[in-house]
Order: structure tokens, then C-alpha cells, then sequence
């Protein structure tokens, strides 16, 4: 099976990717183009029971997939097992696909970060998972016209004076539809997917009973923590009045001699399930892949993808915690948009102090090594911890910063270098060290995220310079 990896493949193109005289996957490639299809006339499922439900039965499928492989491949060929194996993590992957989509919330924000994160899941799945970005199955329009009404006040044909019914995009949470403003300026509405918040909350329910067992632990207070801050950032996410007030912040931030730039907030036209900006017409990454750039294009996106994420960092005092495909868009003129400002963790007081606290400790290691360490476990010395402990701690943080000790532009296509960060997270799960700051949920989702981006860019960039340039700055305080 080949598969061209310039560019995410649409449902059309993995059923096409099926080799023939097969058995049929869990779900007949013909039901599943028409199950996403009628996706978009169904509301999501909002009870605790009915979703777990659909993630037990999705679970069941994948297992038995698995399994039938398992039970095959002891009686053919190697290169016959490996060719089943490939088809079996293809059959997977469209289940996964399917579930998702019609789940959304809190379960397709799962698949965004698995699609984005190479040699974490198998290729199949990340290649399936891709379309969760931005091209997910958007819900019919006539299920989001009444709370359009409701929030904004008025029918669509009477605040714009185009409005496309079709959505262009859609994700997580929401989609997004073309619309033109009476005085011509076109624009794009995001629209919350209706009860969406009800179905996060039954996803988060389910998450805690499955922790409950927890609780006996030693480490119940730290992991509850960490969970009840899960728990305000998709309520963050939910809130997007909230999350024009941060893409307005971040907006401030940049002028035109940064080549980045944030659509501005029309806030006449918001509310806190609707959000209007001005729309940016540019290219996703796989489209960007697709018409095969010079080394220089993926170059030159690369460091602003890297020089923005320090920006927010250190004069924003944000952390840009949903750094995926979805989310950049490279444009015609050079410049690299950035979107959706909705899961931010505001790096204020404390916080921000611990930020410019993992920049000394890269540059000054020693006791300030120890301080970080001691931090980022949430311990109160790092006396508490065992050696070990401390020096998986210690190899990931030297992991993340070698792009910042670098000299010079750094090579992320190198598969070495991510597989080697793959690796010490795996070691840190295996061995249970989960204690740790709340904040490092968000770190760790920029910080991975980011070199995925620049992994699947092919890009090399000098992020050490950018570090150093924006970390010398004040924040800049807002007026």
C-alpha cells in the first residue's frame, strides 16, 4: 500500500487504499462513506452512558481487528503477517475515524493529537486521524441556525449579506462558515457545535470514574489536580468570548515586520458560542506539502512558526497549547497566520516565573537544574525524588532543549531526534512518574506539538535565537 504523505488523504482516498481480495474491515468501506455522510444530520450524543457506550463498542471493534490478525499471522509468511498488519491498522483507523467524528469534544481532540505526533501511533492511523484537523464531517447548518439566532440576535440573511451554509471547516468543538459583512469585508464564522459542552462534561464524568480506583494512591492529589485543570481549559475552550479576548491579546503582539499574523475580532458579531473574525485565505500544511516547497519556503514558515510560539511565550505570557495543522495556515504573501485561540494557558504570576525559570535552568543547569526538576514534579525538594526519577526528568528537559542550544538553524526533519523524545515520555509513563505541575499539561502539548509541526515541514530552524531574542523582553502588558 502506498500512500502519498504530501498531502492529508480524504475518507475517499483511504477506502481507495483497501487492497482488494481482503476481508472487509469492521465497518464496510461503503457503510462508512455513507455513515460519515449522514453524520451531518445527527446531533452528538450528550449522556454519560450513550457515549460510553460508542468508545466501549469502537474499543471491542479495534480489539477484534487485532486480534484476527494475531490469530492469522501465525500461518502465512512474514512479509504476508506484515502486509495484514498494515491493513489491520488501516481498519482501525477508520473505525477510529468514524467514532470520532461523530463523537467530537473531548474524544476527537484525542485523535488531533494523535495525528500530529509522528511515531506514537502507526502511520495508517495518523494518516486517517489528519482530517480531524479541519476537515472533520461539519454538522448541517439547519442544527446550528437556531443558536445562531439566539446568540447574535437575528437571522444569518439579516447580519451578513452573504453567508455560506456550508462549512469550510470543521474540528473539535465547532465549525467554521465563509460569510461577507454588509460593508464587503469577508469574514469567517466559527459556530459551537450545539450541547457540545453537555458531551465534554459526560466525557469528563466517564475520565473520572475510570480514576476513581486512583484515589487510593498516593499520588490522588497531584493527578486530581491536574484533572480539575483539564477540566477549566475545555471550559476555557467553550467560553468564545474568552477566546477573542486572548486572540486579541495575541493580535497586539505582532506587527507587519513579523510576517505573523492574527485575524482580528469583530465583536459585534460574536458572542460565546459564536466568534466572527476576518477571514485568511491561505494553505493548511498538507496543502502547503503538496505543491512541493524549496527547502527555503519550509525554511523560512518554520522559523515563524518557532518566532511566534516564543512571542506568546515570553511577551504574551501565553502558552499556544494546541499547536496542530488545523491551527497555522501559510500564505500566499509569505506570511504564517495563526488561528484559533481557544485552548490557552495564561502564564501569569507563578507561572510565568516558571517559564523563565526552565530558561535559566537550560543555560545555567546545576541547582537551578534541581529547582526546575523539583517544580516540574510538583515536590517540594528534589530530594523527594529517586535518582532515577530525577534523571529521566533531567534527560527530557536536555531532549527539548537541543534546538535551543543549537547554533544555527536546527534539523527537525531528523526522525532521530523525535523518536529519542518518543521514547523518554514512553520510559515516564511506563514508570508511573505522573506527578506533576498542572501546567506541564499545556507545555507538553506545545512543546510536542511544535516539533511536530516542524517535523512534518521538513523545516530547519534557529530556535535558539528566537528563545534567546524573546526571553530578554519584558511582557508586554496589556492596555
Amino acid at each position: 500500500m502506498t500512500t502519498d504523505l504530501a498531502r492529508t488523504p480524504d475518507v475517499a482516498d483511504l477506502i481507495a487504499a483497501l487492497p482488494e481480495g481482503v476481508d472487509q474491515p469492521p465497518m464496510q468501506t461503503d457503510e462508512l462513506a455513507s455513515y460519515l455522510a449522514r453524520l451531518a444530520l445527527r446531533p452528538i450524543p450528550t449522556g454519560r452512558l450513550s457515549r460510553f457506550w460508542i468508545l466501549s463498542s469502537l474499543q471491542a471493534k479495534v480489539a477484534a481487528a487485532y486480534l484476527a490478525w494475531w490469530l492469522r499471522k501465525g500461518f502465512v509468511s512474514k512479509e504476508k503477517a506484515a502486509a495484514a498488519l498494515n491493513e489491520t491498522h488501516l481498519k482501525a483507523a477508520l473505525e477510529l475515524l468514524g467514532s470520532m467524528s461523530y463523537l467530537r469534544g473531548a474524544v476527537m481532540k484525542m485523535g488531533q493529537t494523535l495525528a500530529n505526533l509522528p511515531n506514537v501511533v502507526p502511520q495508517e492511523f495518523v494518516e486517517a486521524l489528519k482530517v480531524l484537523h479541519f476537515e472533520a464531517p461539519p454538522m448541517h447548518f439547519s442544527l446550528l441556525r437556531e443558536l445562531v439566532h439566539a446568540e447574535l440576535g437575528g437571522e444569518v440573511e439579516e447580519l451578513f449579506a452573504e453567508f455560506d451554509t456550508e462549512a469550510f471547516a470543521a474540528a473539535s468543538l465547532g465549525q467554521v462558515h465563509r460569510a461577507r459583512l454588509h460593508d464587503g469585508r469577508e469574514v469567517a464564522v466559527k459556530i459551537q457545535y450545539p450541547n457540545i459542552a453537555r458531551s465534554i462534561h459526560a466525557d469528563l464524568a466517564n475520565m473520572a470514574a475510570v480514576l476513581t480506583p486512583m484515589r487510593l494512591t498516593g499520588g490522588w492529589a497531584n493527578l486530581r489536580e491536574q484533572f480539575d485543570d483539564i477540566r477549566t481549559m475545555l471550559d476555557q475552550e467553550m467560553d468564545y468570548v474568552q477566546e477573542a479576548a486572548m486572540q486579541e491579546r495575541a493580535r497586539a503582539l505582532f506587527d507587519d515586520n513579523d510576517r505573523i499574523v492574527v485575524p482580528a475580532v469583530h465583536q459585534e458579531l460574536s458572542s460565546e458560542r459564536v466568534l466572527t473574525t476576518d477571514l485568511l485565505v491561505g494553505q493548511h500544511l498538507p496543502a502547503f506539502l503538496a505543491d512541493s516547497p524549496s527547502q527555503a519556503d519550509r525554511d523560512h514558515f518554520g522559523q515563524l512558526l518557532v518566532n511566534s510560539t516564543f512571542r506568546l511565550m515570553y511577551r504574551g505570557e501565553m502558552c499556544y497549547a494546541d499547536p496542530h495543522p488545523g491551527n497555522y495556515l501559510f500564505l500566499g504573501d509569505g506570511r504564517l497566520g495563526l488561528l484559533d485561540f481557544g485552548c490557552i494557558a495564561k502564564l501569569d504570576g507563578d507561572q510565568a516565573e516558571y517559564t523563565r525559570l526552565a530558561g535559566r535552568a537550560m543555560r545555567e543547569g546545576g541547582a537551578t537544574m534541581d529547582e526546575l526538576v523539583a517544580q516540574s514534579t510538583n515536590s517540594k525538594d528534589v530530594s523527594e525524588l529517586t535518582p532515577e526519577h530525577r534523571q529521566l526528568i533531567i534527560d527530557l528537559c536536555d531532549w527539548l532543549w537541543i534546538p535551543m542550544r543549537h547554533s544555527g538553524p536546527f534539523d527537525f526533519a531528523d526522525p532521530d531526534y523525535f523518536q529519542r523524545g518518543v521514547d523518554l515520555t514512553t520510559e515516564v509513563m511506563r514508570k508511573r512518574y505522573t506527578q506533576s505541575r498542572p501546567v506541564n499539561t499545556w507545555f507538553n502539548r506545545l512543546f510536542y506539538g511544535v516539533r511536530a509541526m516542524l517535523h512534518h515541514l521538513g523545516a530547519r530552524a534557529d530556535m535558539r535565537a528566537a528563545e534567546e531574542r524573546e526571553c530578554s523582553l519584558g511582557p508586554v502588558i496589556p492596555e
